[in-house]
């Protein structure tokens, strides 16, 4: 008899596996079928000024999450997956980070440093602090359910991130430099700022808060940011030196080109492991290796790593707007809020004018702050340009569902109703800011900037600034291989201690190259320092991300 019961319940087990494993293969057929329509729409709507592929793929996953909705009469399993933060973290999130470090053009990204991480970390704070304390009057006043200080603090974090995956859609690298190293810079670290300080609230005691504690959490917060960066740097380096010294080219191009991309990834999962911030650690892999260890490799395999990274990003852009459209009809979060859908809508609106107020309460006056510390009249940053950079800030993506997720909802479900608030709340914003700010952002930059404005703007922000001495970071990891003639002659040397002081003959670049060349690049490779030995590669002129 139990063998009986027994072959009964294995049975039973094998047939709840197979139906596990034929629900995971419809799933993934319909995301890859889903991919592929995305980027032939994407093809198709090219040359649109108003559309791009975070938003197609966004309303297709809207329109499928709806299909599905009606073909299965709204069930509660019919949704195909539930949002999982792990996911997103783990899988989706680090290719596209790692690729935006590995692309970018360093000189523009280190020459606006100080802008970028006034934006980024400074600027996050103050709109972290907005945000909760605006939640915290509104909302206490609304009833929509128990929420705590910790709740209404992680409502300031959450919402303080903006979407840097968007940010790449809707502004181009080549016709707005400038704009591009701002927003797509200042998101980066505008991200990690937001899950650090997520992360340091959850690890604190916020009902007891003293002087103390907030000295704490300063020093953890710092300790976190220059951690993490340094942790990006060295498995970068890493990489650089072993492939320098190993060249696992000469016997197979197929080793150094599965070394890369598993260090990049590594260098997230150890952040991660370590409680760092994996975004800042994989982005600064990402800059590091693009500077050495892809020099050191052969010339089929850069050509290889360069498309591969990019091709794994675009997916992982492509999956992620779809999962988070599909995701947001998902009925069980709404059931919750069904019945009060003016209040729900009342929780959106005010979480939508909390960031609006937030992010204008720093991009200006910080502007202003920028502006004062630039010296040349060229560098600064224009009040069309600021507003620009307000407005494209605006959109709200995954990185801020993937908190709402961890703080409100146990395993992606929740059962008490304040957190549904939050969740939906959080879809509604997310939703609204990328459809509606993310098809203003492309009209808004051509009626501020025209194509003659921005041109200029390009030429102004690329080219070398012979009045003024470079930022203190700008050649930090720079890709510029102009000759040391070259860099000297661009700078006319001083006839007085005035010009001596404002424009000094010898620039900070210049030192950083006779390092970077007499330390740097003999150990770890890099474009001019790759062995010539038999079967190595062998320096051509091929274009660096500038």
């Amino acid at each position: 008899m139990a063998l009986g019961w027994g072959a009964v319940m294995m049975k039973l087990g094998l047939s709840r596996l197979e139906a596990s494993d034929h629900a995971s293969v419809v799933s993934i057929n319909i995301f890859v079928t889903l991919i592929c329509a995305c980027i032939v729409i994407g093809h198709l709507l090219e040359e649109n000024r108003w559309m791009n592929e975070s938003i197609t793929a966004l309303i297709i996953g809207l329109c499928t999450g709806f299909v599905i909705r009606l073909a299965t009469r709204g069930k509660n399993n019919s949704h195909i997956m539930v949002f999982s933060e792990d996911l997103f973290f783990i899988y989706v999130l680090p290719p596209i980070i790692f690729n935006a470090g590995f692309q970018v053009k360093k000189k523009q990204f280190f020459r606006n440093f100080i802008t970028i991480m006034l934006f980024g970390a400074v600027g996050t704070l103050i709109s972290f602090i907005i945000i909760s304390l605006g939640a915290l009057e509104f909302f206490q006043k609304m009833d929509i359910g128990a929420l705590e200080v910790g709740d209404y603090l992680a409502i300031g974090a959450i919402f303080s991130a903006t979407d840097s995956v968007c940010t790449l859609q809707v502004l181009n690298q080549d016709e707005t430099p400038l704009l591009y190293s701002l927003v797509f810079g200042e998101g980066v670290v505008n991200d990690a700022t937001s899950v650090v300080l997520f992360n340091a609230l959850q690890n604190f005691d916020l009902v007891h808060v003293d002087a103390t504690v907030l000295l704490k959490f300063v020093a953890n917060f710092f300790y976190l940011f220059a951690s993490s960066t340094l942790l990006g740097a060295l498995t970068g380096l890493l990489s650089a030196y072993i492939i320098k010294k190993l060249y696992f080219g000469r016997h197979s191009t197929d080793r150094e080109v599965a070394l890369m991309i598993l260090m990049a990834y590594l260098s997230y999962m150890l952040a991660e492991l370590l409680n760092l911030s994996g975004i800042l650690t994989v982005f600064f892999c990402g800059i590091v290796m693009s500077h050495y260890t892809w020099h050191n490799v052969t010339e089929s395999s850069r050509i290889t790593t360069k498309h591969a990274f990019a091709t794994l990003s675009f997916i992982a852009e492509v999956f992620l707007f779809l999962y988070v459209g599909m995701d947001a009809l998902d009925i069980e979060k709404w059931k919750f809020v069904s019945d009060s859908p003016g209040k729900s809508l009342g929780v959106s609106s005010i979480l939508l004018g909390l960031v609006l107020v937030g992010r204008a309460a720093f991009v200006f006056p910080l502007s202003f702050i920028s502006n004062l510390i630039k010296k040349s009249q060229n560098d600064k940053i224009t009040f069309k340009q600021q507003v620009i950079i307000w407005w494209a800030g605006l959109m709200r993506g995954a990185v801020s569902i993937a908190l709402a997720y961890n703080q409100f909802t146990r395993s992606g479900h929740t059962q008490q109703r304040g957190n549904a608030f939050m969740i939906t709340s959080t879809i509604t914003v997310v939703l609204f800011s990328t459809m509606v700010f993310g098809l203003m952002t492309k009209p808004l930059i051509y009626f501020l900037l025209p194509p003659s404005s921005k041109h200029l703007t390009r030429s102004l922000s690329v080219s070398s600034e012979p009045s003024s001495p470079k930022s203190f970071l700008s050649p930090l990891l720079g890709n510029g291989q102009g000759s040391e003639l070259e860099a000297t002659q661009c700078i006319p040397h001083p006839t007085n201690l005035r010009m001596l002081l404002t424009t000094p003959s010898r620039s900070v670049h210049h030192y950083w190259r006779k390092f970077d060349d007499a330390f740097m690049r003999p150990v770890f490779g890099g474009r001019g320092f790759v062995p010539f030995v038999p079967g190595s590669p062998v320096e051509r002129s091929v274009p660096e991300q500038e």
